[in-house]
């Protein structure tokens, strides 16, 4: 058999095993951090009730993190910081997997304001290097496979596998490193999704799941007053965005700077404190997001915008005091939040309006956030009407477009 043709034919192979286990770690780690969070958030607190709970738990929890990060290193790494060892290093660690997955499950369980995403990135990321390394086969491709791997974790993990697709294509578009015909590279991408989407689904079937997914929310037709504020719905989350950059800027001259331990406990105490007084802020977000659907009249607008500001304040504050992970699942929070509070001063909180704003706010958001609109409209396509596409897809371009702030890594990597 031709060379080329068995080395095409053993990637085929191995991008579909590889989605397959990726899914099941996935699934795994999900399991293992909802039983985690439902031992010590329901089961303990039932039994065993204390005052200031939330805060006690949150500081000494974080106060051991530190002494872990402070002991093994700064793990998990942020999305981008993957992404970009793998982009510009050819290589990520895998030396310690057992520390990666400690390190990206122990700031989940505490009730970190972050999603997962970050974390099993670098995990799927180190596998794929571990298969590149010890498979002789495999060694020429690891690149490739730690690209389908990161792919995968981020279809998997939104259940949306074109968000992993567009979202690591256009982290890419400078640079290329899945060095394979257009139509190859289609094929190995949704070839891997839907081996890893098929384990997890399986093994949720099976055993139950362990991360809620986002809420759907229902059908409309967007009328005249919808387009008419398109504009206000675009630059609000265009101003939530700015926000996000401005606070995170503060915390990393502040708080990021503190010693070790006791940055990751002074985290930990303002995730408390912020918990103690309104619970909705902890987590990653997508629970408390079908809650805010089902009943968003309980909340007044000022209370939703407050809600808004605060859940992407305290994101900040986590990922930047070492109690760090993904900062989609929040963002998309806040985006809903600021869309329903809007929409209740111009409409009391219709459903239909409602679903519109959401969805153009936190789409503006994300776009300035991510500057990736392609990635961003298939992402929200997991929870909003596909009716929506031109306008989700019209919002996130404005915000990448006219959001003229930078985040701190753009400003260091332009100078």
């Amino acid at each position: 058999m031709n060379r080329s043709v068995r080395n095409n034919l053993f990637l085929v192979l191995f991008c579909g095993i590889m989605g397959a286990v990726a899914g099941g770690v996935i699934w795994a780690f999900l399991k293992v951090m909802s039983l985690g969070i439902g031992f010590l958030w329901e089961w303990v607190p039932e039994r065993f009730p204390l005052p200031y709970y939330t805060i006690i738990v949150c500081t000494a929890g974080a106060a051991m993190i530190g002494c872990f990060r402070w002991k093994f290193g700064d793990y998990p790494e942020e999305l981008d910081s993957v992404m970009a060892k793998v982009k510009e290093e050819k290589k990520y660690d895998y030396s310690n997997m057992a520390v990666l997955l400690l390190s990206a499950l122990f700031p989940l369980l505490l009730g970190s304001s972050i999603g997962p995403e970050a974390g099993l990135t670098g995990v799927i990321a180190g596998l794929c290097y571990w298969v590149g390394d010890n498979l002789s086969f495999a060694r020429q491709n690891a690149r490739e496979y730690s690209q389908v791997g990161a792919a995968v974790t981020l279809g998997v993990l939104f259940r949306s596998p074109l968000f992993g697709v567009f979202a690591v294509e256009e982290e890419n578009r400078e640079k290329e490193i899945l060095k394979l015909p257009g139509i190859m590279k289609i094929f190995l991408y949704g070839l891997a999704a839907a081996a890893g989407m098929g384990s997890y689904m399986l093994l949720t079937w099976l055993f139950g799941a362990g991360l809620s997914a986002l809420p759907s929310f229902a059908d409309m037709e967007p009328g005249t007053f919808d387009y008419l504020l398109l504009a206000v719905y675009i630059f609000l989350g265009c101003l939530l965005a700015k926000f996000y950059f401005i606070t995170h800027a503060a915390m990393e001259k502040t708080v990021a700077k503190l010693p070790p331990v006791l940055k990751e406990t002074t985290g930990g105490l303002c995730l408390g404190l912020f918990g103690m007084a309104l619970p909705v802020l902890m987590f990653s977000g997508e629970e408390a997001m079908g809650e805010l659907t089902a009943g968003q009249l309980a909340y007044g607008p000022l209370m939703l915008a407050g809600i808004a500001l605060l859940k992407v304040l305290l994101t900040n504050i986590c990922i930047l005091s070492g109690l760090k992970g993904g900062h989609f699942f929040p963002i998309i929070f806040a985006g809903v939040c600021l869309g329903y509070a809007v929409t209740m001063v111009f409409f009391g909180g219709v459903s239909g309006h409602s679903v519109f704003a959401a969805a153009t706010v936190t789409a503006a958001l994300l776009g300035g956030i991510m500057k990736k609109p392609l990635a961003v409209t298939v992402l929200l396509f997991l929870c909003f009407p596909v009716r929506l596409f031109f306008w989700i897809f019209l919002a996130a371009a404005a915000g990448s477009m006219f959001l003229s702030i930078r985040t701190p890594k753009q400003q260091r990597s332009k100078e």
